[in-house]
């Protein structure tokens, strides 16, 4: 997923990781759409993001074998169980989208208009969205001020391979 470096001023990045280049903060969170990551609580609203919908687990986020965490019973229940069926996929529009256009949680529906997941965070052309498992592979889009914006969505590469199926 690529890293990200905390230095004190006037040190020479090249230096520590040869080949490196310092990127902006709008660079680092179009690459974290890219791949998919969740930061924060836009993107992680408390109450109803899922540690296993949200990928926390593929990122070594969560504990099967710790127990007495909020919500550690269900967590440890669905993944044993092996069923989850929405997960946090990048997702990329056909157009890019003004500023803080998309309200938080709007919904994600299929070309037949039935609801297929909730958009997340984003920005431009990139952002990150609670999609059914079932409905990724099909054509997608979301109301903006009014007009339909397409959008496709996508299995990032780092996920385990049984993960999307």
């Amino acid at each position: 997923m690529g890293w990200r470096l905390v230095t004190k001023k006037g040190v020479n990045l090249t230096e520590v990781i040869p080949g490196s280049r310092i990127g902006s903060i709008q660079d680092y969170h179009r690459h974290r759409y890219k791949q998919g990551i969740p930061e924060g609580v836009k993107d992680l609203p408390p109450g109803v993001a899922l540690p296993l919908e949200s990928n926390l687990a593929f990122m070594n986020g969560v504990s099967f074998t710790k127990g007495c965490y909020v919500g550690q019973e269900l967590t440890a229940r669905t993944h044993h169980m092996g069923v989850i069926r929405k997960r946090l996929v990048p997702v990329q529009f056909s157009v890019p989208l003004p500023q803080e256009s998309i309200p938080e949680g709007a919904e994600i529906l299929t070309e037949s208009g039935k609801s297929a997941g909730k958009f997340r965070a984003g920005g431009d052309e990139l952002g990150i969205a609670l999609l059914r498992l079932a409905n990724i592979n099909e054509p997608l889009c979301l109301n903006v001020a009014g007009d339909k914006v397409k959008l496709t969505a996508s299995i990032p590469e780092w996920w385990p391979k049984t993960a999307s199926k």
